[in-house]
């Protein structure tokens, strides 16, 4: 399953397009045929060497769309462009979309990435990148109020909040954004009272107190690299990582969504994979440009 995922990770992140048109689905069909090819093979090659791709490139593709839409410009390098942003300096994949964007130059000068899971393509790129405006990204001590405000102001709703944070269930984070959670939590110095007790001591024993704050841990304990609903049902168990995450179980009105990807009785289910790709498109979608606006670059991380 993750291979396939993977493939749709990059060719969603290859935000480029071909003149004129608005986003559709079989955009690049007659102008450059070969696209989907050619980036799940540079994704699946990347990957086989570096696992940790798969949950770069999501993050990377969320970072994009929250700040301009998706335009790439997280992309664009500079002194003072969004990759400089203190919320991006750990994100990673660049050189996946690089190399994959110099072999679809080659092969369709002008015109890039096609999408699997049907996803509308026709993107254009953006010629403006800004490292302050990516500091208003969601963070990981975010309540639920002000998650879904930040969701819905991309026209998001609630369920697409529990849906692509599920995409934690292949990432990892370090120990510095939640270390403070399993020590002096409280006023009484005890940990998250939210954190299941055995896990703040798997937790301690990975993080100590002073210990290597850069330290990467998975955000989905036990099931490390598949992308399925253990993360959800670690969330049930008090077993979230961020305490942004957490906070999807302990608030009533994300809760019932993570009830139904789990199956729950007296809930009606919902397919997490499935659930996934509809809120993949409705986020790729986000403040799009498309036709006169933006450009297509001709290296991805410079303005032409």
């Amino acid at each position: 399953m993750l291979l396939p995922l993977m493939s749709f990770m990059i060719i969603v992140l290859l935000f480029t397009v071909v003149n004129g048109q608005g986003t559709r689905i079989g955009f690049y069909s007659s102008s450059c045929p070969q696209a989907e090819s050619i980036v799940a093979s540079t994704v699946r090659s990347h990957f086989q060497s570096d696992p940790k791709i798969a949950p770069g490139l999501l993050r990377m593709h969320f970072h994009d769309c929250f700040v301009r839409g998706c335009d790439a410009s997280v992309l664009l390098a500079g002194s003072n462009s969004e990759r400089t942003a203190l919320p991006n300096l750990s994100l990673n994949g660049f050189e996946v979309i690089d190399d994959a964007k110099s072999q679809l130059e080659a092969a369709c000068p002008g015109v890039t990435s096609g999408i699997r899971w049907g996803v509308p393509t026709g993107r254009r790129d953006g010629t403006i990148s800004v490292a302050s405006e990516a500091n208003n990204l969601p963070g990981f001590t975010d309540s639920i109020e002000a998650q879904k405000k930040q969701f819905t102001d991309k026209g998001l709703n609630t369920q697409d909040l529990v849906t692509l944070v599920g995409g934690h269930t292949i990432g990892t984070t370090q120990c510095q954004f939640f270390r403070y959670r399993l020590f002096n939590f409280t006023a009484a110095g005890g940990p998250d009272p939210t954190m299941d007790p055995a896990f703040v001591t798997q937790m301690q024993a990975l993080c100590p107190q002073n210990g290597d704050g850069t330290r990467r841990v998975a955000l989905d304990t036990g099931s490390v690299g598949r992308f399925d609903t253990t993360f959800f049902s670690n969330l049930r168990n008090g077993r979230g990582v961020l305490e942004s995450d957490q906070k999807l179980w302990t608030d009533a009105s994300t809760r019932t969504f993570v009830q139904r990807y789990l199956g729950l009785r007296g809930v009606l289910g919902l397919t997490f994979n499935l659930e996934f790709g509809k809120s993949m498109v409705k986020m790729s979608n986000i403040e799009v440009k498309t036709g006169n606006q933006g450009e297509i670059r001709k290296v991805c991380s410079a303005v032409n």
